[in-house]
């Protein structure tokens, strides 16, 4: 594999798993990273031997400059992707690709003609156990897929909200389903295929935000099954995410990234342990960088063998469709078809 040269957009608490998961792999270098704030900036490049700067189109400027990740607050992902993409150079951008679906569009829009790869960070795909789940859908071990039931029941407090004027608004952020929640919403689309129909409610409960600290909704999806979604940053004291699969031939039930039950015909339970993989139940910062050094090399790889990566743009199109069709639902009081 070659060796391929990294910048960072965005030097906050996001950027600390990609400089750690580019440490880790021995064929990537992070070249530069940008901040719009002077000390924080300098201070990362001076902890990993680095160049810095201020104004992130002079690191897309830079021809030592392979891959960018964009690292800024949510709000500010699509129009930062756009040039990075324009710049000609791959991007990996955190999650949401964006905060609504046609800067979304514009985004992979303009991936594919300047002939660059694209790929949404969803860590979660690379963790073993939805891996083994993936294999058991796709080949039809559950047969007919029934019910998809996704809960994610965590907790923030209000200081978390008011750390940043952007935390909690609609427009730079969202709230449970947007933030918190994309990743099981990820999950919930890449296991169970494409949503044919949305009913959503959101509200906020607990907390002093524009966006929701809880979101419902009960999906059809395209190949007939069923789902429900709950998302809120309300729940006291907070508690793992789960995902739960039911077939007509057995089901699986996941609680964080642990398998709780796995009732699949032929098929023994998978029997790794993967401790301290699963976490952001209170403290987004309380995650491991494994697997954003697992999506890193996926992208890379995908790169040289002219391949899509296992996420792609799309993938976090369609993600964040669904949550706005949840709030246009919810806006609207009424089913919506997709």
């Amino acid at each position: 594999m070659a060796n391929w040269r990294f910048g960072i957009i965005g030097c906050g608490s996001v950027a600390d798993f990609h400089i750690e998961a580019i440490r880790q792999i021995e064929e990537a270098s992070l070249v530069v990273v940008s901040s719009r704030t002077e000390a924080k900036a300098q201070a990362v490049a001076d902890r990993e031997g680095c160049s810095w700067t201020t104004d992130y189109r002079e690191l897309l400027a830079r021809s030592d400059v392979d891959i960018v990740c964009v690292t800024t607050s949510s709000g500010s992902h699509a129009a930062i992707g756009l040039e990075v993409v324009k710049a000609g150079k791959h991007l990996i951008i955190e999650k949401p690709i964006s905060m609504n679906v046609s800067d979304a569009e514009r985004l992979v829009q303009a991936a594919k003609a300047n002939h660059v790869t694209l790929s949404v960070i969803s860590q979660r795909r690379f963790e073993a156990q939805n891996q083994a789940i993936k294999r058991v859908l796709d080949e039809g071990t559950l047969g007919k897929l029934l019910l998809v039931e996704v809960s994610l029941p965590f907790h923030r407090s209000q200081s978390y909200y008011d750390s940043a004027k952007w935390r909690g608004t609609i427009a730079e952020d969202g709230g449970a389903l947007m933030n918190q929640g994309i990743h099981c919403l990820d999950l919930l689309l890449w296991f169970a295929g494409d949503v044919h129909t949305v009913f959503g409610k959101v509200a906020t409960q607990t907390h002093e935000m524009e966006a929701e600290d809880l979101g419902l909704a009960i999906l059809q999806f395209k190949n007939g099954a069923f789902g429900t979604i709950m998302a809120s940053t309300s729940i006291a004291p907070g508690f793992a995410a789960t995902i739960n699969l039911y077939g007509e031939k057995g089901s699986i039930k996941l609680e964080g990234s642990t398998i709780v039950h796995w009732t699949v015909p032929g098929r023994s339970e998978p029997t790794w342990a993967q401790a301290g993989a699963y976490g952001g139940i209170t403290d987004p910062r309380s995650i491991v960088s494994d697997f954003h050094q697992s999506q890193l090399l996926d992208v890379m790889a995908s790169i040289e063998a002219g391949d899509e990566p296992l996420v792609t743009g799309e993938s976090g199109l369609r993600a964040v469709q669904l949550v706005e069709q949840i709030y246009k639902s919810a806006a609207e009081g009424r089913q919506l078809t997709i």
